[in-house]
């Protein structure tokens, strides 16, 4: 794996340098895109508006408008703007993980101590997981501030970063059961379907299927075999009760555990 950020953990007086790494990996397949007349690639050009030319990478610039005009920024200018944010992942308070709604979680990234930081790196792995406590931080990584959460995983530092508040909709636009009511027996029977299916979760168990059919798919088209379109059947429930149709839930899984 290769770094996409060095710098390092403040932890109230002590640095920890650390390095970056995302934490996921894509298990899309890999889809071109393509003329449909001759099936040739199809490329992005970065043109200038003005002059229609295309624009070679080295020299395309970043610009904020201002007053009517555009100043231009380079990376020296980023980094100016907040050095240390640029190369500090800073702790600003520690809270417990259940109090973050998973409404704010964004994406993992694994953090490796350089040498120099191994033991501060251990300590710190080591009291997050003694308190059950995560901390929560700001950097700037790609010229854009964000805010993350520390928290252990077994043997490493997870960095997730998580949303700003501004950045969550508010559920009130949405149109949201207020006045329905829910009979005590259908919540019995509900929380007994939930029990029936309650076990350890278990990650290993979940797998990505649709993209092993959509390989099977493109191998029989490669072959020359006919694909034929599958129709989806809908099947509706006999009745209408919402009883009746937890009861039927609950048989479902028993025959499925016999």
């Amino acid at each position: 794996m290769r770094p996409i950020w060095t710098g390092a953990i403040g932890f109230g007086l002590v640095n920890i340098p650390v390095k970056m790494y995302s934490a996921t990996e894509s298990s899309n397949l890999n889809l071109d895109m393509l003329d449909k007349k001759d099936h040739a690639h199809i490329k992005y050009m970065r043109v200038n508006e003005n002059t229609g030319k295309e624009v070679d990478w080295g020299n395309i610039v970043k610009g904020y408008k201002y007053k009517d005009d555009y100043v231009v920024l380079d990376d020296k200018d980023f980094e100016s703007a907040s050095a240390k944010k640029t190369k500090t992942i800073e702790i600003s308070d520690f809270v417990k993980e259940e109090e973050i709604s998973s409404l704010y979680y964004e994406t993992p990234y694994y953090l490796e101590p350089d040498k120099s930081g191994t033991r501060p790196y251990k300590l710190l792995l080591d009291a997050l997981k003694k308190t059950k406590k995560v901390g929560v931080s700001t950097f700037v990584m790609r010229n854009k501030e964000s805010l993350a959460i520390l928290r252990p995983d077994n043997n490493v530092i997870v960095l997730n970063k998580i949303r700003f508040e501004e950045e969550i909709r508010n559920p009130e636009e949405l149109t949201l059961p207020k006045n329905t009511e829910v009979k005590p027996a259908e919540l019995k029977m509900a929380i007994t379907l939930i029990d029936q299916l309650t076990g350890k979760f278990d990650i290993s168990k979940y797998k990505d299927t649709y993209n092993g059919e959509l390989l099977k798919l493109i191998k029989a088209k490669a072959s020359g075999k006919k694909i034929k379109t599958p129709q989806l059947k809908v099947v509706h429930n006999k009745t209408k009760d919402l009883m009746e149709q937890l009861k039927a839930s609950l048989d479902v899984k028993r025959k499925k555990s016999a």
